[in-house]
């Protein structure tokens, strides 16, 4: 299956299907050497696991990490490293009923047009599920970028129309939307709470800062750092804008507002958001994600067969109301990918 695989010299394949046996990735391009462990990668597939809260899906899934491969005596080979997470909570009965039905929202048209024929449960590849290897992988970058003094925090900053007013870092972890901000965090759990149990969903915004990136990294000019961020995040099948630093913003600015003035210290604002000419400056590299709502929803909608007959629809089954909270952990995943990409093109360059 084209596409699947992402990065250069440091380089990801994921493979797996929601409803399949298992889902994994082979990661290819770890510096050989690097001490990992299952453990370590747990924490970040803990993060991302469903069934987490009131907020999230109650598919229960350990999403128990198997390094099969690329790895002796805890440390990295060199080799190709094979990372495995079986499903268990299946229950593929649950799409019976509407596997000839296209679901508003979803891949299952477009798949179907172009292999010929598709995995109605769950979404197989479309599924949300596919991002567990990616996350994976990114613990194993994360590890190396943190040695490097690199740090990546993701965070929801909008839910619903409910935005955060205030930053805390400290709280992320600490609230079941992962928002930055206490009392809009309360306030986007009850908006939550509600719509799950009416069936529907809704989408947000999440932001992500990176900070301790060396400035030089980027390859003009199509491998731009921020246009291989931009790839990246568009990447994950929720997410359907992204913009850095000022974004949109930058629109409706005068070049005298938006160009980041330096002094003696460094640069005095970041609207840049920390990358200037596709490589970064060394400022903080910020950028925030439009992340879509969940598709799956129990609200009757409408649709066609596979034959072209008008049917109604309703999606059963076990769904995050919003997929905010759980894909903090794979956006920050998908940046360590790229950033840790980059780091070894890089040294490539001086090597």
């Amino acid at each position: 299956m084209p596409g699947s695989t992402f990065g250069e010299a440091f380089k990801i394949t994921t493979f797996g299907e929601s409803h399949g046996e298992a889902v994994g990735v082979i990661i290819d391009g770890i510096t050989p050497g690097l001490e990992i462990s299952e453990a370590e990668i747990q924490v970040q597939m803990d993060r991302r696991k469903p069934g987490q809260s009131s907020v999230t899906t109650p598919r229960k899934e350990s999403d128990k990490v198997h390094i099969v491969s690329g790895i002796f005596e805890g440390k990295a080979t060199g080799t190709p490293m094979m990372v495995v997470l079986y499903n268990h909570d299946m229950k593929s009965e649950a799409y019976s009923d509407i596997q000839n039905l296209f679901r508003p929202g979803h891949a299952d048209y477009t798949y179907l047009k172009k292999y010929g024929f598709r995995d109605h449960r769950g979404s197989g590849r479309a599924s949300g599920r596919e991002t567990a290897g990616r996350v994976a992988a990114g613990a194993i970058a994360r590890k190396s970028l943190e040695q490097r003094g690199v740090s990546i925090v993701a965070y929801t900053k909008e839910i619903g129309g409910i935005q955060c007013e205030t930053f805390d870092e400290d709280i992320i972890e600490k609230n079941a939307v992962r928002a930055c901000d206490p009392v809009a965090a309360e306030k986007m759990v009850k908006l939550v709470e509600g719509l799950a149990k009416e069936g529907n969903s809704a989408g947000g915004v999440v932001e992500c800062r990176i900070r301790g990136v060396q400035p030089g990294l980027g390859e003009p000019v199509f491998d731009k750092i921020d246009a291989d961020l931009a790839k990246a995040m568009l990447s994950i099948g929720a997410v359907k804008g992204i913009e850095f630093g000022a974004g949109f913003a930058a629109a409706r600015m005068l070049g005298s507002e938006h160009n980041d003035d330096m002094n003696k210290d460094g640069f005095i604002t970041n609207n840049a958001g920390g990358i200037l000419g596709g490589i970064s400056t060394g400022a903080e590299i910020v950028f925030r994600v439009a992340v879509k709502p969940t598709s799956s929803i129990s609200v009757p909608q409408k649709t066609i067969d596979i034959n072209g007959e008008e049917k109604p629809i309703v999606t059963e089954g076990r769904h995050d109301p919003s997929i905010c909270p759980r894909i903090v952990p794979v956006i920050e995943a998908m940046a360590c990918l790229v950033l840790e990409d980059h780091y070894k093109r890089q040294a490539s360059l001086h090597a």
